[in-house]
């Protein structure tokens, strides 16, 4: 393999040459030479108007759906909507059927998706089965490659179970998922309780559904001492708590999703099913909290909780139709167009670098000598999300039709070459 990246500037802040516009010669995986000028040769050759490079950015909590359900996705097609959206490393939930807690279903993960352009790390459950009342052998898929520990979209509601899988990682260093959802008051809501809710005749989730969770588990990480991550935080007070215990020393970070960033419980008027999720959307006040949270450097890394679903769990009546929605391919577009206020810099620095030091992934450097895994995109590009963007099995995605901002061309990753 011999690529020429020509005349791209490079972000990465940990590069010597980050902020210039450069080649880059790749040959056999590794990036062979940086510099103005570069002859092709032989070479395949990229290049474009505007084309920017940066370390291969990182998912931190999406679901592939196998085993069980490849109907919705599988590993290979995950693979490939990972690719499209620009990810060259996915971190994928347990919430398979049978779900990822032992080490030969970690082990199962892992030799399905060797060798491909994106390196699939799955997340260990943190219970048996994801059943919530006793511990899944953690240590040993710690061992067999898993990446941090979960019970995905089901989070623990048992606290004395939350303090026992803190006290068991503390080990090992390894570091806890939590979605902050308490069930026992969230459960029969279908969206944020608030004006929307009561207008629209639906019952809703509260944000104290939120806000308890992400008090109880700071509470408990702090008598722990061990390290927690809380995913699709989605309310001003539940931010505020996480700036508080960072602020306290206690071992919290923690990642929002696109959708949280850009979409409100205002946008449900329709009914529209795709914006049907768990943590639900909240008010603009709320987004307007996270956006400010980004700009302040309390929230870690995004995480798009790409979660499909087929046809049939989407199109019915909001009441039963089936959380979530897709979001790798549209992932980069969306904070693009809806965060202004953050620099390129730091956004790609919170899909590269930052996740990557979070749960302790190998360091990706975009110098001489370093195995080249990278994407290439444009970031000013304008461009409208159809499904011929989807690269995924599914396609419930809510930005369906809507213009994004800033589009991915390829990814480079073990040896192979994804183009867009």
């Amino acid at each position: 393999m011999h690529i020429l990246l020509k005349n791209v500037k490079i972000v990465a802040p940990s590069s010597p040459f980050h902020g210039q516009q450069k080649d880059i010669s790749i040959q056999n995986g590794t990036i062979h030479q940086i510099a103005d000028k570069l002859e092709a040769g032989t070479a395949t050759v990229i290049s474009g108007e505007n084309l920017h490079v940066s370390a291969g950015w990182v998912d931190l909590f999406a679901h592939f759906c196998d085993p069980g359900q490849e109907h919705k996705e599988d590993l290979q097609s995950g693979i490939k909507a990972a690719a499209k959206g620009g990810f060259t490393t996915v971190m994928i939930v347990p919430n398979t059927q049978p779900a990822l807690y032992t080490k030969p279903q970690i082990e199962y993960v892992l030799s399905k998706t060797r060798h491909t352009a994106v390196n699939v790390l799955p997340i260990g459950a943190a219970t048996k089965n994801l059943e919530g009342t006793s511990l899944a052998e953690m240590y040993e898929m710690q061992q067999a490659g898993a990446v941090a520990f979960s019970d995905g979209l089901k989070p623990i509601q048992s606290p004395g179970l939350v303090l026992k899988a803190l006290q068991y990682i503390k080990a090992f260093n390894g570091i806890l998922i939590q979605l902050p959802d308490e069930q026992s008051i969230s459960g029969h809501g279908l969206m944020h309780e608030g004006l929307y809710s009561t207008q629209l005749g639906m019952p809703g989730k509260p944000a104290l559904s939120e806000e308890l969770i992400i008090q109880r588990d700071l509470e408990l990480a702090r008598y722990t001492d061990s390290r927690i991550h809380f995913t699709g935080v989605s309310t001003r007070k539940g931010i505020a708590l996480i700036a508080a215990a960072k602020a306290e020393g206690i071992k919290v970070t923690c990642s929002v999703t696109p959708y949280h960033l850009s979409l409100t419980d205002a946008h449900l008027v329709n009914y529209d099913t795709h914006l049907k999720v768990n943590p639900p959307l909240r008010t603009a006040d709320d987004v307007q909290a996270l956006q400010e949270a980004l700009q302040n450097g309390v929230i870690d890394c995004f995480a798009t909780h790409h979660l499909p679903q087929d046809w049939d769990a989407k199109q019915l009546e909001f009441e039963y139709a089936k959380n979530g929605m897709i979001g790798l391919e549209s992932c980069f577009g969306v904070l693009r167009k809806h965060l202004s206020g953050i620099s390129l810099d730091t956004l790609v620095g919170m899909m590269s670098e930052q996740p990557r030091k979070v749960f302790g992934l190998s360091p990706v450097n975009v110098q001489e000598g370093a195995a080249a895994n990278l994407t290439i995109f444009d970031p000013e590009t304008d461009w409208e999300f159809t499904t011929a963007a989807i690269a995924s099995r599914s396609k419930n995605s809510a930005y369906l039709g809507t213009t994004l901002k800033g589009k991915v061309v390829a990814v480079i990753n073990n040896s192979q070459v994804h183009y867009n």
